[in-house]
């Protein structure tokens, strides 16, 4: 597999750091190792198509139900945030205010569903 054929690519804006991953919480991964050392945020460069019609409207809650699994993935809820011009980091402060108000709910490490 070339760098060409992974489906997930994200970048820092700041200092250009990329990663390439076939899994999208490795993106969220990298983002955690990034922001703690750098304070950057990370925004997706490239996402495959989703198999779910994102909300025009910002609603993590939408995206969680439109994804359609028991558990989503959290990287794939960035992904599909990505489409309304959030990075990474704007993804998880959304998803963990929205946890916080008890309307997500974490069932495995890097998945929320709705409860």
């Amino acid at each position: 597999m070339t760098a060409d054929d992974v489906p997930f690519v994200a970048c820092c804006p700041d200092c250009t750091e990329r990663t390439t991953a076939t899994d999208p919480n490795e993106v969220v991964a990298f983002y955690r190792r990034h922001h703690a050392v750098t304070g950057h945020d990370v925004s997706w460069e490239r996402t495959p198509p989703l198999a779910a019609d994102v909300p025009a409207d910002p609603d993590v809650d939408a995206v969680v139900a439109a994804l359609g699994d028991p558990d989503v993935a959290l990287g794939a809820v960035s992904a599909a945030a990505s489409e309304w011009g959030w990075t990474v980091g704007e993804t998880l402060d959304a998803v963990h205010d929205r946890r916080l108000t008890g309307a997500l709910w974490e069932p495995r490490d890097d998945h929320v569903a709705l409860v």
